[in-house]
């Protein structure tokens, strides 16, 4: 494997009035491309922090963040949009599902925000062949209202597919879910792992989460206590 992200000395402080508060206090880690890593800390740790800044929805305010050999620390919202758009998909506890469209638009809806002007018969077979690919080939006609919760959130794992990104960050991707459900879902991360090559990070708290990853890194207080290297 190689390397695809790397985080030299990242802090991140917010200023809340008159006080600067530090979340991040100097994180350096390697993940190589194709790993199945769980970030994993108590609530307060700095893992949704650093969740934000490795899926360029935030920037450090210092250090160095490295992403297929580019720099990317450095860019601004614009410069992380296109990188979000181009390498990055996303999973999140609450499913983010617009109510009133069915299983399959809210699938190809991420494909409005691309460059590739796809025409409507593609993206819509686009948007079958990702709800195949998570079990949901029937699925596709359904609203948010008519699925379980596990349903739904394999819709939002389609819908985090679509643009078939390189890195996928799954943020409590299980945190709404029963113990059956969740071991169904995180299964099907692994399987995506390991039959598409998808570099995959589960951000959790929750150790049963963490089991399924091939290395865990450990987070306290703004700080990696293990697991930050290359494995």
């Amino acid at each position: 494997m190689t390397e695809q992200m790397r985080l030299r000395d990242i802090h991140k402080a917010y200023q809340l009035g008159e006080i600067r508060l530090p979340v991040l206090k100097g994180i350096s880690l390697s993940i190589e491309r194709g790993e199945l890593v769980a970030l994993m800390g108590a609530s307060g740790s700095g893992k949704s922090t650093l969740m934000n800044i490795l899926g360029c929805l935030d920037h450090p305010s210092s250090g160095e963040y490295w992403l297929d050999g580019e720099d990317i620390s450095g860019l601004d919202a614009k410069g992380r949009a296109r990188v979000r758009n181009r390498t990055i998909g996303f999973v999140f506890q609450s499913f983010n599902l617009l109510p009133r469209m069915s299983a399959l638009d809210n699938v190809i809806m991420p494909l409005d925000y691309t460059r590739a002007h796809l025409g409507e018969g593609v993206r819509r077979q686009r948007g079958r062949d990702m709800l195949a690919k998570v079990g949901l080939a029937d699925r596709g006609h359904h609203q948010p209202s008519q699925l379980s919760g596990g349903e739904q959130q394999r819709v939002a794992i389609a819908r985090s597919l679509i643009n078939q990104p390189e890195i996928l960050l799954a943020d409590e991707p299980t945190g709404n879910l029963d113990s059956h459900t969740s071991e169904d879902i995180l299964t099907m991360f692994e399987r995506l792992n390991q039959d598409e090559r998808i570099t995959i990070i589960l951000v959790t708290h929750d150790p049963n989460v963490a089991r399924h990853s091939r290395r865990v890194i450990h987070m306290k207080d703004g700080l990696i206590l293990e697991g930050g290297g290359a494995s």
